[in-house]
């Protein structure tokens, strides 16, 4: 038997998922800004010359190839993702939690909402 979802307890999931996401990724970025000031604290920026956005860290295998390698930039990068990813995230539990409730039109249009979310991330404008 399918135990009913009340929209109290869908409410605190989001409010948890949220909040939980936010937390982490916080602790990531503060965790990957400690490593990278203990690697690099000491260095002298260069304010002559522009160097424009550094290369590494723009892929998702980049990323997960710095955290093992244990380089503060990719656990900050790695935070900013997690960040990002944690309202996509409520999107795809709204259309589990409408699912579950059987409302077909807000199904449909929060899967309207998470494509149009994940076609303007792939669309890379502004990249």
């Amino acid at each position: 038997m399918r135990r009913i979802i009340k929209d109290k307890d869908v409410e605190l999931i989001m409010g948890d998922l949220l909040r939980l996401g936010v937390i982490m990724s916080s602790i990531i970025v503060f965790i990957g800004g400690i490593i990278y000031l203990i690697n690099h604290g000491g260095e002298q920026p260069d304010y002559k010359t522009f160097h424009g956005m550094l290369l590494p860290f723009h892929s998702l295998p980049e990323i997960f190839r710095g955290i093992l390698e244990f380089r503060g930039r990719a656990l900050i990068q790695a935070g900013v993702l997690l960040l990002i990813a944690t309202p996509i995230a409520r999107v795809v539990f709204s259309i589990y939690a409408f699912a579950r409730e059987g409302d077909r039109l807000y199904v449909f249009l929060t899967s309207l909402v998470l494509g149009i979310i994940i076609l303007s991330m792939m669309s890379g404008i502004g990249a």
